[in-house]
């Protein structure tokens, strides 16, 4: 259960509409999903939004398309981010992610979770070695 209700119209107000087929243009898709629906409560933070994600996710980077997705489901993951980690398992998938692959990030995940859980739990202090303001 949402928080808030989506308007029923939401392609009526001109800025969702754009953003609306700004999303379609780029994805080069019809689908609009429900974080964009729920977003167009308020036309003012779907624009900042779709602006940020088209920005990071959608922008040719040093990162291939198919290692931000599975950035994306780790950090989706470890915030407990369920809508996220499905939305973006299936934009991975549709990169090319293959289910050997999907076995080893959750397994990278999982073992990150872990030892910095067993870091933060026993303070261990930083090796200079890894500091960058301590390396020459």
């Amino acid at each position: 259960m949402s928080t808030i209700h989506p308007p029923h119209d939401r392609e009526a107000d001109p800025r969702v509409k754009a953003v609306f087929d700004d999303i379609r243009s780029t994805r080069k898709a019809d689908f609009i999903n429900n974080m964009w629906h729920y977003l167009a409560f308020d036309p003012a933070l779907l624009e900042k939004t779709w602006a940020d994600v088209k920005a990071i996710m959608a922008t040719p980077s040093a990162l291939d398309p198919l290692t931000k997705e599975m950035l994306y489901i780790a950090v989706s993951v470890t915030n407990g981010c369920g809508y996220c980690a499905h939305s973006h398992t299936a934009a991975a998938r549709a990169k090319g992610m293959t289910d050997a692959q999907h076995a080893d990030l959750l397994s990278v995940i999982s073992l990150a979770a872990r030892t910095n859980q067993l870091a933060t739990g026993l303070q261990v202090p930083v090796d200079p070695a890894f500091d960058a303001d301590r390396r020459s």
